[in-house]
């Protein structure tokens, strides 16, 4: 791996992040956490979210202080077995949460999300670099 790291890319350290390469872990309440993939563009950070069998109306986005939550909830089918019993259940059954530390550089009032075949892509937009002006200092 690169030691030239996006600020993306040290989130391997935040302790809330502990388990970022383990998808679909298990937090000590119970949630899940959704992989993710995150992309630096010029212009754009780019996240794609996996959250299968969440409908985009159980989905919520949420940027505060710098810091992306991105929460989904699946739902128990509630119907009557006619073809047998279910013995085993892998497919997940409850709520999806993941965090992202942005930073400052992000357009908050620009961010867009999309949510198709079970993958949420947010475009997070960089605010536009603005240079620093010197200062003229007069000597006494």
């Amino acid at each position: 791996m690169s030691t030239d790291l996006t600020r993306f890319n040290s989130l391997f350290d935040d302790t809330f992040l502990s388990d970022f390469f383990r998808p679909l872990a298990t937090r000590s309440n119970g949630d899940k956490v959704a992989a993710i993939d995150v992309h630096e563009t010029d212009s754009a950070y780019l996240v794609n979210v996996d959250m299968p069998g969440v409908k985009k109306s159980d989905i919520s986005i949420a940027l505060d202080n710098g810091v992306l939550t991105v929460k989904g909830e699946t739902q128990q089918e509630e119907k009557e077995e006619k073809n047998g019993k279910l013995i085993r259940q892998e497919r997940h059954v409850g709520q999806y949460l993941r965090q992202l530390s942005v930073g400052s550089d992000v357009d908050a009032s620009a961010v867009k999300a999309t949510f198709t075949d079970g993958v949420l892509a947010i475009t997070l937009p960089k605010k536009p670099a603005t240079p620093e002006e010197g200062v003229k200092i007069s000597i006494d």
